[in-house]
């Protein structure tokens, strides 16, 4: 009721016969459905505290830069902001009805092969937007070298919180270190793309929301969610489709990348709740943290076992006579042992976990690190499966309607402006040399090099965070690992210089 109230206000001549609640980010909004007395539908969207009017405001600011020729190429419709009224220092935004329902990340996978398939095609046209788009809106743009500094100072932001399970930040480090894993073309990215922000139409994408977190930067974090579906079948459908209908070459890392994403979100999840003292939030992330140490652990004591099945039935083959017959491979050790191992170990799926993180998603384990990386076995560590549910939107979003009373007679709230301010774009610093390493763009992309400049210091990894020795900030060594020291360069001696007689 009463954000049907503030509808009204936002929206001249609106007059609300009926509301509904709708699914949004519950940590962040209050949203509800509304139809009016000419029986047209909007959505309404309150923010709860100041970072999440910031969110809108900057949504407002990115909706305005799609233009209607931009539009127009995009196989989906997108909102628009219809109006908005200003409370202190929040705003609250309404937006224009968009056809089409949520399904929850069970229907979705049920769907069928189109379903994934428009979903991946969707994909594929947010990720072909034009990155002046972003550029030209001052909304953040990092290049691959860029972002993968940003994951480490979060990295290192995560650990300073004492919580992190040091499998896990071991884990994360040598996947951060993998220069090789992060050679990616930077694309424009949704940024906040999950299930509640996908309308469908019958088995048709027919309209996207939720564009609060627009940027350029890594196209593997809009997968993160897909991997948390933890159905291989689901996300190689959706994978493929978005290949065919993209023009870039295929990356072959992206899976890798998304995993890592959609882990971390454990994390961010729990430097949230730290950072805003809400005690329920750090309890929630550690044991989702706990549960997913646990099947880290538990991996990697299958893969350790595997190993040495294998190096033990290479040493009988090389001892075997000649002549002697070769066991089956069913009946072989390294047989039993594959067979044993978790789903993730094959690279595909394995035990999930929830997170809260802008509603709730699922992590899965599965293979992220380069494959030398050290491994942190426990043998006897249980693994556990466990998992947790996604409310899931409706796809009658009105099904139960409230009537409202008809409006009284009075002149209308006054309605005030939102500041459209976008924030300040989160910065990272550059090394050309290691951009050259990494494939990446300059650091130039971001437009403001001043600011990365003066962020130097605080995007330099902390010494010894997980007990290292060396520097991670020392340059790569001879096996392209970030963050040890190379060898020592040669002695030098200093010449005198004669000179040379003229001819």
């Amino acid at each position: 009721m009463e954000l049907a109230a503030m509808a009204s206000a936002a929206v001249p001549g609106l007059t609300p016969t009926g509301v509904a609640g709708s699914p949004d980010d519950a940590a962040d909004f209050d949203a509800a459905l509304l139809v009016d007395d000419a029986g047209r539908r909007w959505r309404v969207r309150s923010p709860k505290h100041l970072e999440a009017s910031m969110r809108l405001e900057t949504e407002l600011l990115v909706l305005r830069t799609f233009v209607p020729a931009v539009r127009a190429e995009l196989p989906f419709a997108l909102p628009y902001v219809a109006g908005t009224v200003r409370q202190g220092e929040l705003c609250t935004f309404v937006y224009s009805h968009l056809p089409g329902a949520t399904r929850s990340i069970d229907q979705l996978m049920t769907a069928g092969k189109s379903v994934a398939a428009e979903i991946g095609r969707a994909m594929a046209a947010v990720h072909a937007l034009p990155r002046d788009l972003v550029t030209k809106a001052d909304l953040p743009s990092y290049s691959a070298n860029e972002f993968r500094q940003r994951r480490l100072n979060e990295l290192d932001q995560a650990a300073t919180t004492g919580k992190i399970p040091s499998v896990l930040l071991r884990r994360w480090e040598h996947a951060l270190e993998d220069v090789s894993l992060w050679r990616f073309k930077p694309t424009v990215v949704h940024g906040d793309l999950h299930e509640d922000n996908i309308l469908l139409t019958g088995e048709r994408v027919s309209a996207v929301t939720g564009w609060t977190d627009l940027r350029v930067g890594d196209p593997a974090d809009d997968f993160a969610w897909l991997i948390a579906a933890n159905d291989p079948g689901f996300t190689r459908n959706v994978h493929e489709a978005y290949l065919e209908a993209g023009k870039d070459p295929e990356d072959p890392h992206l899976i890798r990348r998304a995993a890592l994403s959609a882990e971390f979100a454990l994390a961010q999840w729990l430097v949230r709740g730290v950072a805003a003292e809400n005690d329920a939030m750090v309890d929630e992330a550690v044991e989702m943290l706990r549960t997913l140490e646990e099947d880290v652990r538990a991996q990697e004591a299958a893969d350790k076992r595997s190993g040495q099945a294998r190096a033990a039935e290479a040493r009988a083959s090389v001892a075997r006579p000649e002549g002697t017959v070769t066991p089956a491979p069913e009946s072989s050790p390294a047989a039993a042992s594959t067979a044993e191992r978790p789903a993730s170990t094959t690279g595909t799926t394995g035990v999930e976990t929830s997170v809260a993180s802008k509603g709730k998603a699922k992590v899965t384990v599965a293979p992220i690190a380069p494959d030398s990386a050290p491994a942190i076995t426990r043998p006897d560590a249980p693994g556990e499966d466990t998992s947790a549910g996604k409310t899931a939107g409706s796809d009658e979003p009105l099904a139960e309607v409230i009537a409202l009373p008809a409006r009284a007679d009075g002149t209308e709230p006054e309605t005030t402006a939102p500041d459209t301010t976008a924030p300040d774009a989160a910065e990272a610093d550059t090394d050309p040399a290691e951009q050259d390493k990494a494939g990446s763009s300059p650091a130039g992309d971001t437009g403001d090099e001043e600011k990365i400049a003066a962020d130097a210091d605080t995007a330099r990894k902390p010494k010894n965070r997980l007990g290292d020795t060396a520097e991670p900030g020392s340059p790569e060594d001879g096996d392209g690992t970030a963050g040890k020291p190379g060898p020592a360069g040669p002695a030098t001696t200093s010449l005198p210089l004669a000179p040379v007689p003229d001819k």
